[in-house]
């Protein structure tokens, strides 16, 4: 179907999973071109001009407003601008509306501008009108201006499914003073949604024996330790190399990961959590990456719970302590969620565990009773069990 000048292109191509040994695929590992460093987008306006002369810029609105004054760049080069607003979500009736935003301004090229959502829409926008797209990302909370990947949204916010894209951004622009100014609260978030990478990267891909999602779940691990090691001494120092290394570990190594190891290496049930928790009105509060963070501890709790996986009990005390220093949330009522009803709870437990959720990625069964015994207990002592209090585990299955 064609759109103005857009032409929707949903065309997921297979992951590594997949793959046969006369197969053909393509990865998507990385953008074409990153500029990085303080000033960065001062000196992007060359290589964005090489891509289109006729920018359009999606971003929200108050990023829109607040980056007025750095649209000098883009008017050195003599480019003609215009700007459109992704709302009220990235969903499908925004990318219909940023379609035409397109066709009236005849753009040549996309510019993300924002968090996740921003770019997300960008990418997805570039990918069905066929144009080159920019990312510039506005904080360090995902790894969105790195990936082949975007998330589409009800315009209520809740998650509804994702856009395997056929390659990653034509140019990243990772400007440390862009991030600097954003709060660091986002920062943190960042950390919490790059962190997963390795709990879930484990759990699904720990056993492969390909090459490249060896390699995937390896950086996993050191993304990890990066981010065990030094996130608390970044956050003390903003703008210090600890702290560069730190945004560049969830930017761009994070983005990596998800590159090398296909959708197999980037999300199990934490995302699925997290999937599911943005179905709860009350849960918008709460940043992409807090509620990734929280949905690690479920995670593991489902380990312990279902397996007995003494492991994955050690690695939550590990991360409750980690998080309370640096300041990620360690329950629902650190989520602001404090007051949700239990059939809300259920709502976000079964949507997380649909039949086409990447929870299933887990080598054992979970149904919704179990995932809402996890979701409850995520800071229980290692001592009280397998068995959580508060909700029946009656339907559990090993």
């Amino acid at each position: 179907m064609v759109v103005g000048s857009c032409e929707l292109l949903y065309m997921p191509h297979p992951s590594l999973s997949s793959q046969t040994a006369n197969s053909l695929f393509c990865l998507t590992v990385a953008p074409s071109q990153v500029l990085q460093g303080f000033a960065a987008w001062q000196q992007a306006g060359v290589a964005i001009a090489r891509l289109g002369q006729r920018p359009l810029i999606v971003g929200g609105s108050h990023t829109l407003e607040l980056m007025q004054p750095q649209w000098q760049p883009l008017l050195e080069q003599q480019l003609q601008i215009s700007q459109a607003a992704y709302t009220p979500d990235c969903s499908e009736n925004t990318l219909a509306s940023l379609r035409d935003a397109v066709t009236a301004h005849q753009a040549d090229v996309i510019i993300g501008v924002g968090g996740g959502k921003a770019l997300d829409a960008a990418k997805l926008l570039a990918y069905q009108c066929q144009l080159p797209v920019v990312t510039v990302p506005t904080s360090a909370a995902t790894c969105a201006a790195w990936t082949a990947l975007s998330n589409i949204y009800s315009d209520q916010g809740g998650f509804l499914y994702d856009v395997p894209l056929q390659k990653c951004p034509d140019l990243l622009v990772l400007d440390y003073a862009l991030i600097q100014t954003a709060p660091q609260r986002t920062l943190v978030a960042g950390i919490g949604d790059a962190i997963a990478k390795w709990y879930e990267a484990s759990v699904s891909s720990g056993s492969s024996e390909q090459t490249l999602i060896i390699a995937a779940v390896q950086q996993a691990r050191v993304l990890r330790d990066i981010l065990l090691q030094k996130s608390a001494a970044a956050l003390q120092e903003p703008g210090s190399a600890v702290w560069r290394e730190v945004v560049d570990a969830t930017v761009l190594l994070a983005g990596v990961i998800g590159g090398l190891g296909g959708a197999q290496c980037r999300t199990v049930a934490t995302h699925a959590v997290h999937n599911g928790l943005t179905h709860i009105p009350a849960s918008h509060q709460a940043l992409h990456g807090e509620k990734v963070a929280y949905g690690i501890l479920v995670q593991l709790r489902l380990e312990e719970m279902v397996q007995g996986n003494q492991l994955a009990a050690s690695a939550r005390q590990q991360l409750l302590k980690f998080y309370a220093e640096i300041g990620l949330p360690q329950t629902l009522d650190a989520l602001g969620l404090g007051n949700i009803t239990l059939a809300e709870l259920r709502q976000a437990a079964e949507i997380a565990c649909d039949q086409k959720s990447d929870l299933h990625r887990l080598p054992f069964r979970v149904v919704p009773d179990q995932l809402m015994a996890a979701m409850v207990s995520t800071t229980t002592p290692v001592e009280m069990g397998r068995q959580p209090v508060g909700i029946s585990s009656t339907n559990q299955e090993s």
